[in-house]
């Protein structure tokens, strides 16, 4: 009696576990007491990732299990061959083409778990794989192929990354996460970023590629991703950033994201004021993102004036008409939900027309002694020069006809002058 109790209790403890394992995973196909269960509907994955065949199997009492073989082949085949095996302990019976692509989720074949999963699928992987199971029975080497089959179908990568984009703000650091789609890939995959800025041109950056893994009866997942940490800017605002991830075989996916970076509120240069009469006009020029709020603090304390905002882009200009301001500092406060910056402006200040003329006739006479100078001066070198001409020309006449006086003067006996003085007899 004790004997019958003890196997009652094993007999239900072997039904209930039995019964949670296989509808974990379907409904079992029994022939002869060999039972396997195999998803029913047909597997769909895409290529590049991985796939998981679930698969549990029993066997009939005397038949102690000891590997496992899986073969794939068209479904309109009746029954796989030897020379359709994907899987087997003996690697040389391996075609080279899936030899490490296939792998079992449970080594300890004695535990009935016949799920394998395939690596880097190709589209070539779609197909009928059927399980054969080689052991012992009752000491004689044997073995059972199930005639139940999963049909695969592999199709071509439509997915994309996704990419996770924290808040970013210029000046603080921040990480961008890219992860490769599917729930496996096999092979880690390759991941990239690039940059691409306003001037079209690309930039690859490496980032860190971690990967996390679970893995239960029926199912893996094992994800890749990578991360990128950098402090943005305003150069990066409004530009793209690309994540790329490349899988065996030549198959690529990639995803692409706009920046929105907020940028800090600040006071550009060209800002200032200029001070005409009884007139203060100033511009201040502010940029950031989301657009910067101008205010000029010193309003508070006057009436008449006027304020114009013109917005473009992220740029701020703010210009302002004050009247009578007197001798005042001018303060310019921008700000947004990011920062808030102040700056003092410089003013210039013009002359009023009547000041300006009197600047500069007061400059005019200064200047006229110099003037009056320089005129007199010039007037006495060219009356001494004129008065010099005249001189010399005057004494070179006088010189002239005291000659012509003393030739005809001159009492000679020469031959020359007694022809000029004979006359006529």
């Amino acid at each position: 009696m004790f004997t019958v109790f003890w196997t009652t209790l094993f007999f239900f403890w072997w039904v209930s576990t039995t019964y949670k394992v296989e509808s974990a995973l379907g409904r079992p196909s029994c022939y002869n007491g060999f039972c396997i269960t195999l998803n029913e509907e047909m597997i769909t994955a895409k290529a590049g990732l991985c796939v998981v065949i679930p698969c549990s199997f029993t066997t009939a009492d005397g038949f102690t299990p000891k590997s496992i073989v899986w073969l794939k082949c068209e479904p309109q085949k009746r029954r796989c061959s030897d020379i359709d095996i994907i899987f087997h302990i003996n690697r040389y019976k391996v075609p080279s083409e899936f030899l490490g692509r296939v792998l079992l989720l449970d080594p300890d074949v004695s535990q009935g778990n016949c799920s394998i999963m395939i690596n880097d699928l190709t589209t070539s992987d779609s197909g009928s794989y059927q399980l054969r199971v080689n052991g012992f029975y009752h000491g004689t080497a044997d073995g059972v192929t199930f005639p139940s089959r999963t049909i695969l179908s592999v199709k071509d990568l439509n997915l994309r990354p996704s990419l996770m984009i924290p808040p970013l703000t210029e000046g603080q650091q921040a990480t961008l996460t890219c992860t490769a789609p599917g729930l496996c890939s096999g092979s880690p995959p390759n991941i990239t970023w690039m940059w691409r800025g306003k001037i079209e041109e690309d930039y690859i950056i490496t980032g860190s590629t971690t990967a996390l893994k679970t893995q239960d009866l029926t199912a893996v997942t094992q994800r890749h991703s990578s991360t990128l940490t950098f402090k943005p800017s305003a150069k990066h605002h409004n530009t793209n950033v690309t994540c790329k991830v490349s899988f065996t075989g030549d198959i690529t996916t990639e995803e692409t994201v706009s920046l929105n970076v907020s940028l800090l509120a600040k006071i550009l240069k060209g800002s200032g004021c200029v001070q005409h009469a009884e007139v203060l006009s100033c511009v201040c020029i502010s940029e950031g993102f989301p657009s910067p709020t101008i205010t000029w603090p010193l309003l508070k304390n006057h009436t008449e004036y006027s304020v114009i905002n013109i917005v473009s882009n992220n740029t701020v200009n703010s210009i302002l008409s004050l009247r009578n301001p007197g001798n005042i500092s001018v303060e310019c406060f921008s700000s947004n939900e990011n920062w808030e910056v102040k700056e003092n402006l410089r003013v210039y200040r013009e002359l009023s027309e009547e000041a300006y003329h009197e600047k500069h006739c007061v400059s005019g006479f200064g200047a006229l002694p110099w003037v009056i100078a320089g005129v007199s001066l010039s007037v006495h070198v060219f009356c001494m020069i004129y008065i010099w001409h005249l001189w010399n020309t005057r004494k070179k006449t006088n010189l002239t006809e005291d000659q012509t006086y003393l030739s005809l003067q001159k009492r000679d006996t020469s031959a020359e002058y007694d022809v000029i003085v004979q006359r006529p007899q």
